[in-house]
Protein backbone atom coordinates (compact mmCIF):
# COMPACT_ATOMS: atom_id res chain seq x y z
CA UNK A 1 0.00 0.00 0.00
CA UNK A 2 1.44 3.35 -1.04
CA UNK A 3 1.85 6.02 1.61
CA UNK A 4 2.70 9.70 1.48
CA UNK A 5 3.42 12.66 3.74
CA UNK A 6 3.83 16.39 3.19
CA UNK A 7 6.25 18.00 5.62
CA UNK A 8 7.37 21.64 5.92
CA UNK A 9 10.93 22.37 7.06
CA UNK A 10 10.82 25.63 9.03
CA UNK A 11 13.00 27.78 11.26
CA UNK A 12 14.93 31.01 11.41
CA UNK A 13 17.48 31.91 8.69
CA UNK A 14 20.79 30.09 8.46
CA UNK A 15 20.02 27.14 10.74
CA UNK A 16 20.59 24.59 7.97
CA UNK A 17 17.12 23.87 6.57
CA UNK A 18 18.34 23.63 2.97
CA UNK A 19 21.37 21.56 3.97
CA UNK A 20 19.02 19.16 5.74
CA UNK A 21 16.76 18.88 2.70
CA UNK A 22 19.72 18.13 0.43
CA UNK A 23 21.00 15.52 2.89
CA UNK A 24 17.60 13.81 3.02
CA UNK A 25 17.20 13.73 -0.77
CA UNK A 26 20.82 12.77 -1.38
CA UNK A 27 21.09 15.37 -4.15
CA UNK A 28 21.41 19.13 -4.26
CA UNK A 29 17.90 20.52 -4.78
CA UNK A 30 18.30 23.68 -2.68
CA UNK A 31 21.20 26.12 -2.70
CA UNK A 32 23.14 26.74 0.48
CA UNK A 33 25.48 29.42 1.80
CA UNK A 34 26.65 30.78 5.12
CA UNK A 35 24.65 33.94 4.55
CA UNK A 36 21.14 34.19 6.04
CA UNK A 37 18.03 34.39 3.87
CA UNK A 38 19.57 32.27 1.10
CA UNK A 39 16.27 30.51 0.34
CA UNK A 40 13.67 32.82 -1.19
CA UNK A 41 11.08 30.48 -2.70
CA UNK A 42 9.53 27.31 -1.39
CA UNK A 43 11.72 24.42 -2.54
CA UNK A 44 10.19 20.96 -2.96
CA UNK A 45 12.29 17.88 -2.29
CA UNK A 46 10.85 14.40 -2.94
CA UNK A 47 12.16 11.30 -1.20
CA UNK A 48 10.70 7.97 -2.30
CA UNK A 49 11.65 4.58 -0.89
CA UNK A 50 9.71 1.32 -1.29
CA UNK A 51 6.02 2.24 -0.86
CA UNK A 52 6.69 5.54 0.95
CA UNK A 53 6.92 8.99 -0.60
CA UNK A 54 7.86 12.03 1.46
CA UNK A 55 7.36 15.51 0.04
CA UNK A 56 9.48 18.03 1.94
CA UNK A 57 9.08 21.79 1.58
CA UNK A 58 12.14 23.88 2.36
CA UNK A 59 10.98 27.37 3.33
CA UNK A 60 12.60 30.81 3.65
CA UNK A 61 13.82 31.53 7.16
CA UNK A 62 11.43 33.55 9.26
CA UNK A 63 12.80 37.02 10.01
CA UNK A 64 11.72 40.65 10.37
CA UNK A 65 11.49 41.77 6.72
CA UNK A 66 12.96 45.08 5.58
CA UNK A 67 11.92 44.91 1.92
CA UNK A 68 8.96 43.74 -0.14
CA UNK A 69 11.06 40.72 -1.12
CA UNK A 70 11.45 39.98 2.58
CA UNK A 71 7.68 40.28 3.01
CA UNK A 72 7.24 37.75 0.20
CA UNK A 73 9.68 35.32 1.81
CA UNK A 74 7.96 35.43 5.20
CA UNK A 75 4.56 35.04 3.55
CA UNK A 76 5.84 32.05 1.56
CA UNK A 77 6.98 30.30 4.75
CA UNK A 78 3.66 31.00 6.47
CA UNK A 79 1.57 29.80 3.51
CA UNK A 80 3.64 26.62 3.16
CA UNK A 81 3.13 25.83 6.84
CA UNK A 82 -0.61 26.39 6.40
CA UNK A 83 -0.77 23.79 3.63
CA UNK A 84 0.65 20.84 5.57
CA UNK A 85 -0.17 18.90 8.72
CA UNK A 86 3.41 18.12 9.75
CA UNK A 87 6.60 20.09 10.21
CA UNK A 88 10.28 19.81 11.04
CA UNK A 89 11.47 22.72 13.18
CA UNK A 90 15.21 23.20 12.70
CA UNK A 91 17.07 25.03 15.45
CA UNK A 92 20.58 25.48 16.77
CA UNK A 93 21.56 24.58 20.33
CA UNK A 94 20.49 27.39 22.64
CA UNK A 95 19.49 27.47 26.27
CA UNK A 96 16.10 29.00 25.59
CA UNK A 97 13.43 29.11 22.91
CA UNK A 98 13.86 32.16 20.67
CA UNK A 99 11.09 34.52 19.62
CA UNK A 100 10.90 33.14 16.08
CA UNK A 101 10.77 29.55 17.30
CA UNK A 102 8.11 30.52 19.85
CA UNK A 103 6.01 31.98 17.02
CA UNK A 104 6.30 28.74 15.06
CA UNK A 105 5.41 26.64 18.08
CA UNK A 106 2.37 28.85 18.66
CA UNK A 107 1.38 28.14 15.06
CA UNK A 108 1.81 24.39 15.61
CA UNK A 109 -0.52 24.59 18.60
CA UNK A 110 -3.20 26.73 16.96
CA UNK A 111 -3.25 24.57 13.81
CA UNK A 112 -3.08 21.27 15.68
CA UNK A 113 0.12 20.32 13.86
CA UNK A 114 2.51 17.52 14.70
CA UNK A 115 6.19 18.37 14.53
CA UNK A 116 9.69 17.01 14.93
CA UNK A 117 12.44 19.11 16.50
CA UNK A 118 15.82 18.88 14.76
CA UNK A 119 18.77 20.41 16.60
CA UNK A 120 21.36 21.06 13.90
CA UNK A 121 25.09 21.79 13.98
CA UNK A 122 25.53 19.67 17.11
CA UNK A 123 29.10 18.90 16.06
CA UNK A 124 29.94 22.51 16.92
CA UNK A 125 28.59 22.69 20.51
CA UNK A 126 28.96 20.94 23.83
CA UNK A 127 26.63 18.11 24.78
CA UNK A 128 25.54 20.12 27.84
CA UNK A 129 24.19 22.85 25.55
CA UNK A 130 22.27 20.26 23.54
CA UNK A 131 20.72 18.90 26.74
CA UNK A 132 19.60 22.39 27.77
CA UNK A 133 18.09 22.95 24.32
CA UNK A 134 16.15 19.69 24.52
CA UNK A 135 14.75 20.64 27.92
CA UNK A 136 13.76 24.16 26.81
CA UNK A 137 11.82 22.88 23.81
CA UNK A 138 10.30 19.97 25.72
CA UNK A 139 8.79 22.54 28.07
CA UNK A 140 7.41 24.53 25.14
CA UNK A 141 5.82 21.83 22.94
CA UNK A 142 5.16 18.11 22.79
CA UNK A 143 7.32 17.24 19.79
CA UNK A 144 6.89 13.80 18.23
CA UNK A 145 10.68 13.42 18.25
CA UNK A 146 13.75 15.44 19.17
CA UNK A 147 16.82 14.67 17.04
CA UNK A 148 20.33 16.18 17.39
CA UNK A 149 22.06 16.10 13.99
CA UNK A 150 24.76 17.55 11.79
CA UNK A 151 23.11 18.08 8.41
CA UNK A 152 26.43 19.07 6.86
CA UNK A 153 28.11 15.78 7.74
CA UNK A 154 24.91 13.75 7.42
CA UNK A 155 25.05 12.50 11.02
CA UNK A 156 21.54 11.78 12.29
CA UNK A 157 19.78 12.50 8.99
CA UNK A 158 18.70 8.85 8.65
CA UNK A 159 17.01 9.17 12.04
CA UNK A 160 15.07 12.20 10.81
CA UNK A 161 13.77 10.18 7.87
CA UNK A 162 12.83 7.26 10.12
CA UNK A 163 10.95 9.53 12.52
CA UNK A 164 9.08 11.15 9.64
CA UNK A 165 7.53 7.76 8.84
CA UNK A 166 5.02 8.29 11.64
CA UNK A 167 3.53 11.10 9.52
CA UNK A 168 2.79 8.82 6.55
CA UNK A 169 -0.79 8.06 5.59
CA UNK A 170 -2.23 5.76 2.93
CA UNK A 171 -2.75 7.41 -0.42
CA UNK A 172 -1.51 7.69 -3.97
CA UNK A 173 1.79 9.41 -4.63
CA UNK A 174 1.76 12.91 -6.10
CA UNK A 175 5.07 12.51 -7.95
CA UNK A 176 6.76 9.87 -10.07
CA UNK A 177 9.13 7.53 -8.27
CA UNK A 178 12.27 8.93 -9.90
CA UNK A 179 11.53 12.62 -9.20
CA UNK A 180 13.54 14.42 -6.51
CA UNK A 181 12.14 17.92 -7.07
CA UNK A 182 9.45 19.66 -9.10
CA UNK A 183 11.68 22.62 -9.95
CA UNK A 184 12.32 23.20 -13.66
CA UNK A 185 15.95 22.80 -14.72
CA UNK A 186 16.12 26.47 -15.70
CA UNK A 187 15.13 27.51 -12.19
CA UNK A 188 17.71 25.21 -10.61
CA UNK A 189 20.50 26.64 -12.78
CA UNK A 190 19.44 30.20 -11.92
CA UNK A 191 19.59 29.28 -8.24
CA UNK A 192 23.02 27.68 -8.68
CA UNK A 193 24.32 30.94 -10.13
CA UNK A 194 22.80 32.90 -7.24
CA UNK A 195 24.46 30.52 -4.78
CA UNK A 196 27.86 31.33 -6.27
CA UNK A 197 27.07 35.04 -5.96
CA UNK A 198 26.19 34.56 -2.29
CA UNK A 199 29.43 32.71 -1.67
CA UNK A 200 31.62 35.16 -3.59
CA UNK A 201 30.26 38.53 -2.46
CA UNK A 202 30.27 40.32 0.88
CA UNK A 203 27.95 42.56 2.85
CA UNK A 204 24.53 43.44 1.40
CA UNK A 205 25.38 43.01 -2.30
CA UNK A 206 24.43 39.32 -2.73
CA UNK A 207 21.04 39.88 -1.08
CA UNK A 208 20.26 42.44 -3.77
CA UNK A 209 20.92 40.07 -6.66
CA UNK A 210 18.51 38.06 -8.79
CA UNK A 211 19.18 35.72 -11.72
CA UNK A 212 17.08 34.99 -14.79
CA UNK A 213 17.69 32.50 -17.59
CA UNK A 214 17.18 34.31 -20.90
CA UNK A 215 18.26 31.62 -23.36
CA UNK A 216 18.49 27.83 -23.14
CA UNK A 217 19.51 25.88 -26.22
CA UNK A 218 20.27 22.16 -26.37
CA UNK A 219 22.06 20.63 -29.33
CA UNK A 220 24.01 17.37 -29.63
CA UNK A 221 24.36 16.90 -25.90
CA UNK A 222 25.53 20.46 -25.29
CA UNK A 223 23.44 23.04 -23.42
CA UNK A 224 24.11 26.73 -24.10
CA UNK A 225 22.71 29.03 -21.42
CA UNK A 226 22.57 32.82 -21.25
CA UNK A 227 21.79 34.15 -17.81
CA UNK A 228 21.37 37.70 -16.56
CA UNK A 229 22.37 38.77 -13.07
CA UNK A 230 20.50 41.78 -11.70
CA UNK A 231 21.85 43.99 -8.95
CA UNK A 232 20.54 47.20 -7.39
CA UNK A 233 23.37 49.68 -7.93
CA UNK A 234 25.87 50.50 -10.67
CA UNK A 235 28.68 50.26 -8.10
CA UNK A 236 27.54 46.71 -7.29
CA UNK A 237 27.78 45.78 -10.96
CA UNK A 238 31.48 46.64 -11.00
CA UNK A 239 32.10 44.58 -7.86
CA UNK A 240 30.27 41.56 -9.30
CA UNK A 241 32.27 41.74 -12.53
CA UNK A 242 35.53 42.24 -10.65
CA UNK A 243 38.87 43.51 -11.83
CA UNK A 244 39.23 42.66 -15.52
CA UNK A 245 36.20 40.39 -15.20
CA UNK A 246 37.92 38.03 -12.77
CA UNK A 247 35.07 37.59 -10.30
CA UNK A 248 32.30 37.07 -12.83
CA UNK A 249 34.53 34.53 -14.58
CA UNK A 250 35.05 32.68 -11.28
CA UNK A 251 31.31 32.70 -10.55
CA UNK A 252 30.57 31.43 -14.05
CA UNK A 253 33.10 28.60 -13.80
CA UNK A 254 31.78 27.41 -10.45
CA UNK A 255 28.16 27.61 -11.61
CA UNK A 256 28.91 25.81 -14.88
CA UNK A 257 30.61 22.93 -13.06
CA UNK A 258 27.61 22.47 -10.77
CA UNK A 259 25.18 22.76 -13.69
CA UNK A 260 27.07 20.09 -15.65
CA UNK A 261 26.87 17.70 -12.70
CA UNK A 262 23.17 18.36 -12.27
CA UNK A 263 22.27 18.17 -15.98
CA UNK A 264 24.79 15.44 -16.84
CA UNK A 265 25.72 17.36 -19.98
CA UNK A 266 28.32 19.77 -21.33
CA UNK A 267 27.29 23.34 -20.52
CA UNK A 268 28.31 26.67 -22.01
CA UNK A 269 27.31 29.47 -19.64
CA UNK A 270 27.31 33.17 -20.50
CA UNK A 271 26.64 35.64 -17.68
CA UNK A 272 25.62 39.28 -18.06
CA UNK A 273 25.20 41.79 -15.24
CA UNK A 274 22.39 44.36 -15.32
CA UNK A 275 21.32 47.09 -12.90
CA UNK A 276 17.72 47.28 -11.71
CA UNK A 277 17.64 49.84 -8.93
CA UNK A 278 15.76 48.90 -5.76
CA UNK A 279 14.10 45.92 -7.44
CA UNK A 280 13.41 44.32 -4.05
CA UNK A 281 10.86 47.07 -3.39
CA UNK A 282 8.98 46.52 -6.66
CA UNK A 283 6.12 44.02 -6.74
CA UNK A 284 6.45 43.85 -10.53
CA UNK A 285 10.17 43.04 -10.47
CA UNK A 286 9.84 40.58 -7.61
CA UNK A 287 7.22 38.67 -9.59
CA UNK A 288 9.16 39.02 -12.84
CA UNK A 289 12.25 37.50 -11.25
CA UNK A 290 10.28 34.38 -10.31
CA UNK A 291 9.26 35.19 -6.75
CA UNK A 292 5.54 34.65 -6.83
CA UNK A 293 3.02 32.80 -4.73
CA UNK A 294 2.60 29.05 -5.22
CA UNK A 295 -0.72 27.84 -6.53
Amino acid sequence: MKKTAFIAIVGRPNVGKSTLLNAIIGEKVAIVSKKPQTTRNRITGIYTKADDQFVFFDTPGLHSPRTKLGDFMVKTASQTLGGVDHAILVVEAREEVGDIEAQLISRFKSDGMRAILVINKTDMVRSSNIAKTIQAYADAFNFDAVIPISAKSGKGVDIVIDECRQFLSEGEWFFDEDMITDQPERQIVAEIIREKLLRSLDEEIPHGTAVTIEEWNEKRGVISIRAEIYCEKASHKGIIIGKRGALIKQIGTQAREDAERMLDAKVFLDLYVRVKENWRESDFNINNFGYHEEN
